[in-house]
């Protein structure tokens, strides 16, 4: 396995990710997710966790913009030998329903059952087609 593939693999499993999306003024929105990335297709969901409305920027950003990163990284201040990141970036679509949508939340209860097992996400999906991969290791 190349070094990227190893990076890739450690960041499928890793348990959140950072989000940015462009806002309509230029500022970039970022805000932390739970994904599941599988080849090149991240999903990510609005979930019961607390916000004051589920139709939210990060989606309105997406729909006038579908370009966003994502980056996902492991950090350890103990062990600086074994940081890691991976920046991907690709086009984003919200999805609402259909057989996509049912993908994506069977991947995200499949790596989440702790959280998603009884409550599944009920709000869209965002689902990331990436075309460029960029990942750096400490060793």
């Amino acid at each position: 396995m190349s070094a990227d593939e190893t990076v890739l693999a450690a960041a499928a499993g890793a348990p959140v990710a950072r989000l940015a999306t462009a806002a309509a003024s230029g500022a970039i929105d970022l805000v932390p997710i739970t994904f599941a990335l599988t080849g090149t297709t991240l999903v990510t969901a609005v979930d019961h966790k607390p916000k004051r409305t589920t139709q939210l920027r990060r989606l309105d950003n997406i729909a006038r913009d579908p370009r966003v990163t994502v980056l996902v990284d492991h950090y350890d201040n103990d062990d600086w030998s074994s940081l890691w990141w991976v920046r991907l970036r690709g086009r984003a679509v919200v999805v609402r329903d259909g057989p996509d949508f049912d993908d994506a939340i069977g991947q995200l209860i499949a790596k989440y059952p702790q959280h998603y097992g009884e409550h599944p996400p009920q709000g869209p999906v965002i689902v990331i087609d990436i075309d460029d991969v960029h990942t750096w290791r400490a060793s």
